[in-house]
């Protein structure tokens, strides 16, 4: 996995955006402003940072060594993810599509309803 198929199967998310943070070195996909993925790298390795609810964060970084709580992100919610090989690339979908579920909750609803086109 790399960062350009990971950000094009962010951009798949209704309403998502990317763009490039240069201050962080960080490529963000955000949705309505609010960012559900951040890529970059830690220490040399690729990583993906990602919203996720907290009980369930703590049990994926229990799992597995190459999930750490969220590089320079809130530990209780997100988590940073490695990219080097060793996890699946439908693992990391899947939180993908978790971390944009979890900020589209945060959202007004009328903007919910407008991205899942009920408006």
């Amino acid at each position: 996995m790399n960062h350009e198929t990971l950000i094009e199967y962010c951009l798949t998310k209704l309403g998502s955006v990317h763009d490039y943070e240069a201050t962080w070195e960080a490529d963000r996909v955000k949705v309505s402003g609010k960012m559900f993925a951040l890529l970059g790298d830690f220490d040399n390795r690729p990583i993906i940072t990602l919203k996720c609810p907290p009980a369930l964060a703590e049990q994926l970084r229990d799992a597995n060594k190459e999930v750490i709580p969220g590089y320079y992100m809130n530990k209780a919610h997100w988590n940073t993810l490695f990219l080097d090989g060793l996890l699946d690339e439908a693992f990391v979908h899947q939180m993908i599509d978790i971390s944009y579920q979890e900020v589209l909750k945060t959202l007004p609803k009328k903007v919910q309803l407008t991205l899942s086109g009920s408006l």
